[in-house]
C-alpha cells in the first residue's frame, strides 16, 4: 500500500520493475518515443530523472504490463474485487454474511477524510514549470495524459456526489494563453459534461481541479466504470489501503496526495479549439471547440513526479487498464444486461469501433429452426448501454454446444461467418452517434452502427485459400486471405462516395459472375492488403477505423426487401478516406536521436528493442 507515488517507484525499482533514464532528454517527442520503444519491448516503467526545461521528473510505463499492474495493486486487489462484486450482487452478502463482514469494515475504513487547508509542502507553481511533454509530431502541444479531472455537482456539491474522470487537457498550443488557460476535451455523456450542464443552466461557472500523480489507485479510479453509487473517491481509497485525503482550497478541492493539482473554472459557453492529439485509434484525432478551463493556481508538492503515458495505435499501456478493468469489475455485463455472458470491446480496432458479444438465445426454444431473436433485444441494450453506445459494428451470437470466447477474435468471427445468414443477419442503424475520436463517419460524433447477428447450425464452410473467383479481378488487385472467410484485395485510391459507390457495384457484379462464392462471407476493399492480411490485429485496425457501416458496406448481389438489406457476400470499404484523419507516424529524426540510450552504456541498452 503506497501513500504516494515515489513510495511505489520505489518498491518496483526495488523488485526489478523499473529504470531511471539519467540522460537528460526533450518532453518534445523524445520522451514519449522512448516509451513506445520500450512498451513495444515489453519492458519496465520509465523514470526520466532530467526532463529538459523542467525541474521535476517523470515516469511513464507504471501500467505497461498487467503483471506490474497487479504486482502494484497486489495488497489491496482480492479486497477491492469482493466489495465491487457486492455492489453488483448485495444477495451475495446475504448468503455469506460471515465471510463479507470484512469487506463491509474495508469499506467503512476508505472513507474519504476532510483535512484543513493545503497541505505542508505543497508550494503554487505556474503550468510552465510542468513538463510539456509532446507526444506526436502534429499535436497542437503539450498535453496531460493520465489526469485525474475532479468535479463536483452544482446541484449536490461535496465530495460523495463528484466525479473524477481521465479526459485529456491540453496545456499549451494554439490560442492557450499560457500559465492562464488550458483545454478540456471530453464528451457532453461523461460525468463532467453533466455537471458542467447544470453549472451553465445556472448561469455559472463549474469549479474543476486536476490532481496529477498520487497514488497509482487514484490513477485508474478516474478511469474505472464504476456501479451505481459506489463513488470514485471511495474506491480509491479501497484500492490504495488509504483513505483519500483532501481539504478545500479557494473553494477547490485539493487532494493530500497528488503530486499536481491543477485548479480553475469553465464558464458556460466558453471554448477555444483544441488539438491535434494523438488518439488510442492511432490517428490524429483533429481540432475542435472544447471548454477552456481559466486557471486559477498551480501547486506541486515537494520532489513532486510527473507520470505520463503514450496514446497511440493500439495496443498501448491504456489496454493495460482495460485488461485491469475487466478483472475488477468481473461480471457486471452480466448484472447490467441480463442475458449478456460476455462483451469484449476489441482493443487492436480502437475499442470503440468493434464489440463481440455472447448472449443468450431463448425466445421460441420450441421452434426446431434456430435463428437470432432474443439476440437482436439484447443488441439494443448493448449499444444503448454507457460506452458500449459507441460501438460501430457489434458481432454477437449465443453459446450453443460449443463454449465461445470472444477473445479468440478469429475464432469466434469465424463461428458467426459460418452462422450468418447474410439475407437476414445484418441490422444497422443509421444516423446515430459514434466515438468523437473516430473520423470514418460523417461528422463529429456522427456516423452508424451495424449489427451481424447469427445463431445456428453452421451454413458454409470457410474458405481457407484466396478463391479463384476472387483472382484477376479488373482494378482490384492482390487479394489476400485474412482468415477463414475473410479475404482482402487492393482497390483503387479512394476519390469520394459517388464513384466509390460506382467502384464497389463494378467489383460485386464481377464477382456475381463468377458464381456462387458461398466460402467468403467478407471481402475487405484496402489500400495495401499486403498490410492488412500480415497480422491479425492489422486487419482489425484498418478495416475497423476505417470504415463506417451505411456509407462503406456494400454486397454482392444485394437488394432491399422491406428496407431490410441483404447481399450474398459483404464488401466492406476500408480504404482510407480524404475526410479521415491522418494515421500517426513517428519523427524520424527523433527516432535515430533517441537510439543514444539504447547503446552500450546508455541507460536502456539492456531493453531488447525490435
Amino acid at each position: 500500500m503506497y501513500r504516494n507515488l515515489e513510495e511505489c517507484i520505489t518498491d518496483l525499482e526495488k523488485h526489478g520493475h523499473l529504470i531511471r533514464i539519467k540522460e537528460e532528454v526533450d518532453p518534445y517527442l523524445e520522451m514519449a518515443a522512448i516509451h513506445l520503444k520500450v512498451y513495444e519491448a515489453g519492458g519496465p516503467a520509465l523514470l526520466f530523472e532530467n526532463v529538459k526545461g523542467s525541474k521535476y521528473k517523470a515516469v511513464s510505463n507504471l501500467f505497461g504490463d498487467i503483471g506490474r499492474s497487479k504486482f502494484i495493486f497486489r495488497d489491496t486487489w482480492d479486497r477491492t474485487q469482493s466489495i465491487i462484486a457486492l455492489r453488483d450482487d448485495p444477495m451475495k452478502a446475504l448468503k455469506q454474511p460471515f465471510q463479507n463482514v470484512g469487506n463491509g469494515l474495508g469499506a467503512i475504513k476508505a472513507l474519504p477524510a476532510k483535512k484543513r487547508g493545503l497541505p505542508a509542502g505543497f508550494e503554487e507553481i505556474q503550468i510552465s514549470d510542468l513538463p510539456q511533454i509532446q507526444h506526436w509530431p502534429m499535436d497542437g502541444g503539450a498535453f496531460i495524459t493520465l489526469p485525474q479531472v475532479y468535479s463536483e455537482d452544482p446541484d449536490k456539491p461535496g465530495l460523495m456526489n463528484s466525479n473524477l474522470g481521465m479526459y485529456r487537457i491540453q496545456l499549451s498550443g494554439n490560442d492557450y494563453e499560457m500559465n492562464q488557460e488550458i483545454g478540456l476535451h471530453y464528451q457532453i455523456h461523461r460525468g463532467i459534461g453533466i455537471h458542467q450542464s447544470k453549472a451553465s443552466r445556472k448561469g455559472e461557472p463549474l469549479k474543476v481541479s486536476i490532481f496529477v500523480g498520487g497514488p497509482p489507485a487514484h490513477t485508474l479510479s478516474a478511469v474505472m466504470p464504476l456501479p451505481e453509487g459506489l463513488s470514485e473517491m471511495l474506491f480509491a481509497g479501497l484500492l490504495s489501503g488509504r483513505r483519500f485525503r483532501y481539504s478545500y482550497v479557494d473553494g477547490y478541492c485539493v487532494s493530500h496526495d497528488a503530486d499536481f493539482v491543477i485548479t480553475g473554472e469553465i464558464h458556460p459557453e466558453d471554448t477555444k479549439p483544441e488539438g491535434p492529439f494523438g488518439d488510442h485509434l492511432g490517428y490524429y484525432s483533429l481540432t475542435h471547440p472544447f471548454p477552456v478551463m481559466k486557471v486559477h493556481k498551480v501547486y506541486a508538492k515537494r520532489g513532486a513526479i510527473w507520470p505520463f503515458t503514450v496514446v497511440g495505435r493500439p495496443p498501448q499501456e491504456d489496454t493495460s487498464f482495460g485488461e485491469l478493468i475487466h478483472e475488477l469489475t468481473g461480471d457486471a455485463i452480466k448484472q447490467e444486461i441480463p442475458g449478456v455472458k460476455e462483451v469484449h470491446a476489441v482493443d487492436a480496432a480502437g475499442v470503440h469501433p468493434l464489440l463481440l458479444a455472447i448472449g443468450s438465445e431463448r425466445y421460441t426454444p420450441y421452434q426446431r429452426v434456430k435463428q437470432p431473436t432474443e439476440l437482436l433485444t439484447l443488441a439494443n441494450r448493448i449499444l444503448g448501454t454507457g460506452q458500449l453506445s459507441l460501438a460501430k459494428y457489434l458481432f454477437l451470437t449465443a453459446e450453443d454446444e460449443l463454449k465461445l470466447d470472444s477473445h479468440d477474435i478469429a475464432g469466434f468471427m469465424g463461428y458467426i461467418l459460418e452462422r450468418m445468414d447474410l439475407r437476414r443477419d445484418i441490422h444497422f442503424y443509421t444516423n446515430t452517434t459514434i466515438d468523437t475520436l473516430d473520423y470514418s463517419g460523417t461528422g463529429l460524433n456522427s456516423g452508424s452502427k451495424v449489427v451481424l447477428a447469427a445463431y445456428g447450425d453452421p451454413k458454409r464452410e470457410l474458405c481457407r485459400e484466396v478463391p479463384d473467383e476472387l483472382q484477376g479481378l479488373r482494378d482490384f488487385a492482390n487479394p489476400r486471405l485474412v482468415m477463414p472467410g475473410i479475404v482482402a484485395v487492393e482497390g483503387p485510391a479512394f476519390a469520394d462516395y459517388g464513384q466509390a459507390a460506382q467502384e464497389m457495384a463494378a467489383l460485386g457484379e464481377a464477382i456475381h459472375e463468377q458464381g456462387p462464392l458461398v466460402s467468403c462471407p467478407m471481402i475487405v476493399v484496402c489500400d495495401d492488403s499486403t498490410f492488412l492480411s500480415d497480422t491479425l490485429n492489422n486487419f482489425l485496425w484498418v478495416t475497423f477505423t476505417r470504415s463506417n457501416p451505411s456509407h462503406d458496406m456494400y454486397g454482392v448481389n444485394s437488394s432491399y426487401e422491406h428496407k431490410h438489406w441483404a447481399c450474398d457476400n459483404m464488401i466492406l470499404d476500408a480504404r482510407i478516406k480524404p475526410h479521415q484523419a491522418p494515421p500517426l507516424i513517428p519523427d524520424p529524426q527523433v527516432e535515430r536521436h533517441i537510439e543514444r540510450l539504447f547503446a552500450k552504456g546508455g541507460s536502456l541498452e539492456n531493453v531488447n528493442i525490435k
